[in-house]
């Protein structure tokens, strides 16, 4: 039990952990399974082109998420990229600032704009009203993004879309094995799109995949992960290098037969942050819509200094001499990152609500690796803070 001030290593105690607990350590699954699924890759020596690990995979997602095809990639980023240049996106696309910074600049980097979009505060999702005020005749799509497993609003913005024939597409880097009204994420706009990095809760090493419903475009994303081939020597199409290799689909199937016992433990997690936070009523957890299927990936801690009277990035500073690794997640917001800074010096003018999240949100350690007595002590050094309305010169005076 942590009493006072003087115990936290801030102040001059010792930490409270002796490793390091960080957001996003990955999961591993069954060790043994993936050593054979290497095993047996390396005993047949087909390594990437499409072998059987990656076929698997794609099916095994697509049967899950009940969608007609899921094309495997290397990362979330050339999934974007792919899935932007198949819909042949152009000009300016509406995104959020509050994302991570592949959201921007899988646009940018085919010279497409992005025009960013403020969100719902209680969401952290795109303001569906925002974005239809953005729409000009330049505006060529609309980008949503499932942030912390939670959907956008989709059936606003599909509206809106169909309303000004806009292409709609989503990143749902944040949203595998969530779910919307009942229906698995993956199964709305033209396409969206999963990141399986290594900080996700299922992970392929370093992966990605698209996910669509539409043939064409299936058809289209499949010529253009592999160079444009559509058989040996043959190149019917423009393509890049998307494809994901064996060992990391190896790994994937391995995280996916795992997949239950992390959503379950990454739920008791929840429950305990939710328990120890509780008392703490300056300080507000993101909730989760427990009545629909969720990753439980992110605990989001809202800080808010007025009520709290310490800041987010003190509390975080803190954390870090306990050897607590909390994160700020989306800071300062991609609006305030290069080239979007310079290109739209005034853009914060128009994102009060991101401006505000940016400041506010702090991400805790979960995942496989963190015990209840882990979430216990930390929510102790949270309520003592927060008790103590430290400031930074505080620590001098103790």
């Amino acid at each position: 039990m942590i009493n006072q001030l003087s115990e936290l290593a801030y102040f001059g105690g010792e930490p409270k952990f002796k490793e390091k607990l960080f957001v996003g350590r990955p999961n591993i699954g069954n060790r043994d399974i993936l050593l054979n699924r290497i095993n047996d890759m390396l005993d047949r020596r087909w390594l990437s082109n499409n072998g059987v690990f990656v076929q698997d995979f794609e099916q095994r997602i697509a049967d899950y998420l009940g969608v007609k095809h899921c094309i495997a990639v290397c990362n979330g980023t050339i999934a974007l990229e792919l899935v932007i240049r198949a819909l042949e996106l152009k000009e300016e696309v509406i995104i959020p600032s509050f994302t991570f910074i592949a959201t921007a600049h899988a646009l940018q980097w085919q010279e497409i704009t992005p025009i960013f979009c403020d969100v719902d505060p209680k969401t952290h999702t795109l303001d569906p009203e925002k974005v239809e005020s953005l729409i000009t005749p330049h505006t060529s799509g609309i980008m949503g993004v499932h942030v912390w497993g939670q959907p956008c609003d989709v059936e606003s913005l599909t509206e809106i879309a169909d309303k000004h024939q806009l292409k709609l597409m989503f990143d749902a880097s944040h949203a595998f094995g969530c779910s919307h009204q009942g229906k698995m994420i993956g199964n709305f706009g033209s396409a969206e799109v999963f990141s399986f990095h290594a900080t996700k809760f299922i992970n392929t090493f370093e992966g990605g995949a698209i996910v669509t419903n539409d043939d064409q475009l299936n058809q289209k994303l499949r010529l253009m992960k592999n160079f444009g081939f559509s058989d040996f020597d043959k190149v019917i199409y423009l393509g890049t290098n998307g494809k994901m290799s064996e060992i990391s689909a190896a790994m994937g199937l391995t995280s996916l037969e795992s997949m239950e016992e992390f959503i379950d433990v990454n739920r008791r997690n929840y429950h305990y942050y939710q328990e120890g936070l509780a008392n703490i009523p300056e300080i507000s957890l993101f909730p989760v819509n427990e009545s629909e299927k969720h990753n439980y990936q992110y605990i989001i801690l809202d800080i808010d200094e007025e009520k709290t009277q310490v800041s987010r990035d003190l509390l975080i500073k803190i954390l870090h001499a306990e050897n607590v690794i909390a994160r700020r997640y989306f800071y300062p917001g991609c609006h305030r990152m290069e080239p979007y800074r310079s290109y739209f010096p005034h853009a914060g003018l128009l994102l009060p609500e991101t401006e505000k999240l940016a400041q506010r949100v702090l991400v805790l350690p979960t995942g496989t690796t963190i015990s209840e007595d882990d979430i216990s002590k930390i929510c102790q050094i949270i309520q003592i803070v927060v008790a103590n309305e430290i400031k930074e010169t505080n620590r001098d005076s103790e």
